[in-house]
C-alpha cells in the first residue's frame, strides 16, 4: 500500500493540471482539506467564486473502470433522489474521470463533484444521529436490491478473503501495529470465529449486495433538515450489515456503542425490514471491520489518521475481541 508519495507540494500539482483540464481557469485556489485515500481540495473558481470539490486518487486502488462504476451508482441515486449526493461534474472532453499529471509525470485519476453546504455531525448527538444514519442506510440498500448495474460495472468486494485475508485490499491484519504473539492469536481467534458465523449467516441477494462501505458520520453533510452522503470511493459488494460495522469506524470502544447500534436499528426498520438474526450479527460486522481497520493502520502510516491510532489501535481492538469472543466464540 506504499511506494508513492503524498508530499503536498505533489498533490497541489496534480490538482493544478486537474482544475484545467475540467475547464477552470489557470490559477484557481485549490486549498487541501484531506489526504485518506484520496487526497480532496476545494476548488474556487477566481471568475465566479464558486467552489467546487476535487478528489485526486490514490495510484494503484481503483481503475478508471472501477471509479466510473462508483458514479454510475452515484448518478442513479440522484436520478430517483432516493438521498441527496453531490453531483458529479464533467471535464472539458465530457469525461468524468480524467487522468492528472505532476512535473514529473507521474498520473492520477481525478474527479469534480459539485460543493455541498454542510457540517460533519457532531458527537454529542451520536445516539440521536443513528436514527438518521440507519434510515438513510435502509434507502440506499433498498435501491441497491432492486438497481440493475451498467454492463461492465465494477467494484470491490469486502469478504472474508479481500478484507481480512492474507492479501486484503488493505494489506493484512497481521500486519497490524505492534502485533506480538498474543496479539496474533487473541485476533486470529476473531477472524476464525468472524469467518465462521459469516458463512453460517450466508451472502444470499438479501443479505450480500452493492454497499456504500463507509457510512461514517464523516461522510455525512448536514445542512439544517438536509442530510447529503457523500464518499462512496470504498463502495462495493458486501453483506448490508457491513454498512453499520463501517458507521462504528475507530471508536468500536465507545460506550454507547450499544445504544448507537439500537438507534441505527429503529432508523433503519423505519424504512425497510430488518429480521431479527440480522440485528443479532450486528456485533459480528462491527469486530469484522475493526479487524480491517487494524489492517488499514498498518498499511497507511502515511495519513494523519494511521500515525493517529497508532500501536494503541491494536491493544484496543484486542482487548474488543477478547469480550467478543467471550460472548460469540
Amino acid at each position: 500500500m506504499s511506494g508513492y508519495s503524498n508530499d503536498p507540494v505533489k498533490l497541489h500539482e496534480f490538482a493544478a493540471d486537474a482544475v484545467v483540464k475540467f475547464g477552470y481557469p489557470e490559477g484557481s485556489d485549490v486549498h487541501l482539506l484531506n489526504v485518506s485515500e484520496n487526497a480532496t481540495f476545494r476548488v474556487t473558481n477566481p471568475a465566479t467564486g464558486e467552489h467546487t470539490i476535487l478528489r485526486i486518487h490514490r495510484p494503484n486502488y481503483h481503475t478508471s473502470d472501477a471509479i466510473q462504476s462508483e458514479l454510475d451508482w452515484v448518478s442513479a441515486l440522484r436520478e430517483v433522489q432516493l438521498v441527496r449526493t453531490p453531483a458529479i461534474l464533467p471535464s472539458g472532453s465530457g469525461h468524468s474521470v480524467i487522468t492528472a499529471q505532476d512535473s514529473s509525470g507521474e498520473e492520477r485519476h481525478a474527479v469534480m463533484f459539485e460543493f455541498m453546504q454542510g457540517v460533519e455531525p457532531t458527537e454529542d448527538r451520536l445516539v440521536d444521529d443513528f436514527v438518521q444514519l440507519g434510515a438513510i442506510t435502509a434507502r440506499l440498500h433498498n435501491h441497491s436490491k432492486q438497481w440493475t448495474r451498467p454492463a461492465g460495472f465494477n467494484r470491490m468486494v469486502w469478504n472474508m478473503e479481500t478484507a481480512l485475508g492474507p492479501n486484503g485490499h488493505w494489506g493484512s491484519w497481521r500486519d497490524g501495529l505492534a502485533m506480538g504473539p498474543s496479539e496474533l492469536e487473541v485476533l486470529g481467534k476473531l477472524s476464525d470465529t468472524i469467518g465462521k458465523r459469516l458463512n453460517a449467516f450466508g451472502n444470499g441477494p438479501d443479505r450480500f449486495g452493492l454497499v456504500h462501505a463507509d457510512m461514517r458520520l464523516a461522510n455525512l453533510l448536514v445542512d439544517g433538515p438536509d442530510v447529503t452522503v457523500i464518499d462512496f470511493d470504498d463502495c462495493g459488494l458486501s453483506w448490508f450489515m457491513y454498512d453499520l460495522g463501517s458507521s462504528v469506524s475507530f471508536i468500536e470502544d465507545h460506550p454507547l456503542i450499544p445504544a448507537m447500534t439500537d438507534s441505527w436499528v429503529t432508523g433503519y426498520r423505519s424504512v425497510a425490514e430488518l429480521s431479527a438474526e440480522e440485528e443479532a450479527e450486528l456485533p459480528t460486522f462491527i469486530m469484522f471491520r475493526r479487524l480491517l481497520l487494524v489492517s488499514w493502520v498498518g498499511s497507511h502510516q502515511d495519513t494523519a489518521t494511521g500515525q493517529e491510532m497508532g500501536a494503541e489501535f491494536t491493544k484496543v481492538s484486542c482487548e474488543l475481541a477478547e469480550t467478543y469472543l467471550s460472548k460469540f466464540a
